[in-house]
């Protein structure tokens, strides 16, 4: 864009929300961080700040809140570590950063954005992403920070179900679509995209899903920006993200319709589920998700955050409710 452009910031924080499991309280709290999320990562595109800038500010809010599979309140694997996965890229040059398997990394939205301009790698992984941290000054905790007891519990009845060769009874226990995201735009007309997740509870051998992944989980270029959360092994296959962002800047197609096409025509077509926030260099917006509910938010012009939690919710995007699905489905 040649002239300055109105600031966007979109905000996720995973799909799958089911309305009747949710004590109001909880409701609150997560209202509460999606909102200051927005707020964060707006003031730093009022600034002036770039959209890689209000991408990371928004995704460490949730990052450090326990309400969400990421950072703080990420699932456990099967052999009851925390294993956290984030990726970050910046449409104006196409640079992007990622770390996967990390355990002592309080912010891996912050260490992605270090790969991506600290270093001349893409892609770092478990232990050398650590080091890499060490170097660069990125804050390291003790293992035991990420550890909440309801995420504990989550895992133990995975594990109990698992002995018995029982399918998981319930969605969050199941639950393999808890990502938080952002995408920006910001007053140069710049796009950036960023994701961070816990990952699958009960995940085994090292799984790593789209979240990291550039192209499936998480991509931006000069007219488009798309962060996902959902089945990611679905998002991988179908490298959603960037399939979303081809149509919108190759074929043309509006960014909800493109957006739409991906999360609710190809994925569900290959018995996958999520959601997904994408924006475009004009400032349109678009939140598709395929199951009950997707935490979501946005904040543009006049400076308000929109923040939605349920299916059947307005989020003052216009577009129309989704028919829900079936968010019980796992692999």
């Amino acid at each position: 864009m040649s002239h300055a452009a109105t600031p966007v910031l979109v905000i996720h924080g995973g799909a799958g929300v089911i309305k009747r499991e949710m004590s109001p309280a909880r409701e609150k709290a997560v209202r509460a961080a999606l909102t200051q999320a927005l707020q964060n990562g707006y003031a730093q595109l009022k600034a002036g700040k770039t959209a890689v800038d209000a991408v990371s500010a928004a995704i460490t809010v949730l990052e450090d809140d326990p309400n969400f599979n990421a950072g703080k309140g990420s699932v456990f694997t099967h052999d009851g570590k925390n294993e956290l996965d984030a990726a970050i890229m910046d449409g104006s040059t196409l640079d992007a950063g990622s770390v996967a398997g990390v355990q002592r990394v309080k912010n891996p939205i912050l260490l992605a954005r270090a790969v991506m301009e600290k270093s001349s790698h893409v892609m770092l992984i478990g232990d050398g992403a650590e080091e890499f941290a060490k170097q660069v000054g990125i804050e390291l905790v003790d293992p035991a920070y990420f550890r909440t007891e309801e995420r504990w519990q989550q895992l133990q009845k995975a594990l109990k179900e698992d002995a018995e060769h029982a399918r998981h009874s319930d969605v969050e226990t199941a639950k393999h679509f808890g990502t938080v995201g952002a995408v920006a735009l910001d007053a140069q007309g710049h796009l950036a995209a960023g994701t961070s997740t816990g990952g699958m509870n009960d995940k085994r051998w090292g799984r790593v899903g789209d979240s990291p992944i550039i192209g499936a989980g998480t991509y931006a270029n000069s007219g488009c920006a798309v962060s996902a959360t959902g089945w990611g092994e679905y998002y991988i296959r179908t490298v959603a993200a960037h399939e979303i962002c081809m149509r919108v800047t190759q074929m043309r197609v509006p960014l909800r319709r493109a957006a739409a096409e991906v999360i609710n025509q190809e994925i569900p077509s290959m018995g996958g589920n999520g959601g997904a926030i994408a924006l475009d260099a004009d400032g349109n917006v678009s939140m598709p998700f395929n199951t009950d509910g997707m935490y979501r938010g946005w904040i543009g012009a006049d400076g308000v955050a929109h923040v939605a939690l349920y299916g059947d919710e307005n989020d003052g995007t216009g577009e129309p409710l989704p028919a829900a699905a079936d968010s019980s489905a796992q692999p």
